[in-house]
């Protein structure tokens, strides 16, 4: 008993350490000289809010959360729920900076710690698409999951009818799965999800984005 206790304790000594050691590496993500990655806080809130609020028509054809985001309190409370201690349990969500200007959010979501899965998701605003920002943001994140956080399968949903999304996880190797029949509530009425998933161990880092 004396034995199980203490490798007990110390798995979980290893387990904070980890997790702390993970934190500092996921506070800011060098993608290139351009794009940088960083871990959203609290005091995002302003610029996130002014983001939605100005591509409002570019946005929500197909993200669900513009139309309740009214006003920056809609906002901090996201972070806030995103940044709570259950939040960082499922969800990691980054800022995306591009030159030093805000571009857009990209993050991990519903991240299943026991079978070793998550979801990633991204939005620019309308001016910083064409760049290749999200498709080098999201190899990023790919590499990060599997390389850092030890996750097994990924998986990028968008859409049916949204053709630029559905390229992303297309370029970079993903594996269409199939249609998930009205896997979302947009707007009083469902839409179906294209599903991509991809797998460590069919993961090739695509150096040539």
């Amino acid at each position: 008993m004396g034995l199980s206790r203490n490798s007990d304790l110390t798995s979980g000594n290893h387990e904070i350490h980890k997790n702390k050691y993970l934190d500092g590496l996921m506070e800011r993500l060098i993608v290139n000289q351009k794009i940088e990655l960083e871990k959203l806080k609290f005091s995002h809130a302003f610029q996130v809010f002014q983001a939605i609020d100005r591509n409002r028509a570019f946005l929500s054809p197909w993200l669900p959360f513009v139309q309740d985001t009214e006003t920056q309190e809609d906002t901090e409370a996201f972070i806030q729920s995103i940044t709570s201690r259950a939040g960082q349990d499922q969800d990691d969500v980054f800022v995306i900076w591009y030159d030093h200007c805000f571009a857009g959010l990209i993050g991990y979501k519903d991240t299943d710690r026991i079978n070793l899965k998550t979801e990633i998701g991204y939005w620019l605003i309308e001016r910083m698409t064409g760049k290749g920002i999200v498709i080098l943001s999201t190899k990023t994140l790919i590499d990060f999951a599997f390389s850092e956080l030890g996750m097994n399968r990924i998986v990028i949903r968008c859409g049916v009818g949204n053709d630029k999304s559905s390229a992303i996880p297309l370029r970079l190797g993903f594996e269409f799965e199939g249609i998930e029949r009205q896997g979302e509530k947009h707007q009083e009425r469902y839409i179906d999800l294209k599903v991509f998933s991809c797998l460590k161990k069919d993961w090739k880092s695509h150096t040539r984005f």
